[in-house]
């Protein structure tokens, strides 16, 4: 597919849900997370409730790599990855109404619909093509940019103009999971280093999650695997002064039920094998 000119760093000018009239052919690993919480809006009860996805997916072409492997406990431990970052991002800007968040690896995520105060700023930060897929798929707010950056490349940090007394929390749900521990180790550390203080909302795999259970419970195929990921993280940042850890399943979800009851047999399995979501401020 031919893209147009690069997106510019200050204010896009997306196109809008109402004026696509054909189906688009969005990347597989744009679309699926996408997908699976459009998915999950439509049960009863779901983990999170997503219309924008489910809108934005009503004009999108799936893939055969959407559709591989157990979808529904994939789309559960997604949905509850999400939910656990909402929660943090919610609560986070209780505190801090006026806040700034960095989306690193924003891709097709919603959340800054889901969770705007009307009073915070945002930053979705990601490559060119994932920034035009956005303008294709989503409305345009005044209170967020897009800007070209990644996490092995770290020179958009000097493309912020972030007040430098704002609260600031960095979200990083899908974004470390495609990068080795090296350089996830190399984004935390260069984080600490450029922001005097602020928080960090990031998502780590457990060094199980390419066993038999962790497929199981609905991984996919990580770049890096960790043991302890609070502590990998913690030792990576000294100068945390707190941190913790939540799994998929300590989650209050009867679709976790089962699971729940495997991993209290072993509870020393309960971060390695998906994916966690480490918080941590410094």
């Amino acid at each position: 597919m031919n893209f147009p000119q690069p997106v510019s760093s200050s204010h896009p000018k997306p196109t809008g849900l109402d004026s696509l009239t054909t189906p688009y052919q969005v990347p597989a690993n744009l679309l699926q997370p996408l997908w699976l919480r459009s998915r999950e809006s439509l049960i009863d009860n779901g983990l999170v409730y997503d219309p924008i996805a489910a809108r934005a997916c009503q004009r999108c072409q799936l893939s055969q790599a959407c559709l591989s492997g157990d979808v529904d406990q994939k789309q559960l431990l997604h949905a509850t990855l999400t939910q656990l970052c909402d929660i943090e991002v919610r609560q986070f800007l209780e505190r801090f109404p006026n806040a700034w968040i960095i989306n690193v690896g924003a891709g097709l995520d919603t959340r800054f619909y889901r969770l705007d105060n009307g009073r915070c700023h945002w930053i979705e930060l990601d490559v060119n093509e994932n920034l035009l897929w956005r303008q294709k798929l989503f409305h345009h707010s005044e209170r967020y940019k897009m800007i070209c950056g990644s996490v092995p490349d770290m020179e958009w940090l000097e493309q912020l103009a972030i007040p430098e007394s704002a609260p600031i929390l960095i979200v990083c749900e899908q974004a470390l999971l495609t990068h080795q521990r090296n350089q996830v180790a190399h984004f935390i550390q260069k984080l600490g280093r450029y922001f005097t203080h602020a928080q960090a909302c990031i998502v780590l795999a457990g060094d199980k999650t390419q066993s038999y259970w962790g497929r199981k419970m609905g991984c996919e195929i990580y770049s890096h695997g960790l043991a302890e990921p609070a502590k990998s993280v913690l030792n990576w940042l000294p100068w945390i002064v707190r941190i913790k850890a939540r799994s998929p399943m300590d989650h209050n979800c009867k679709r976790w039920t089962i699971w729940q009851r495997t991993v209290s047999r072993l509870p020393f399995l309960k971060h390695r094998l998906t994916p966690v979501l480490v918080y941590f401020r410094w």
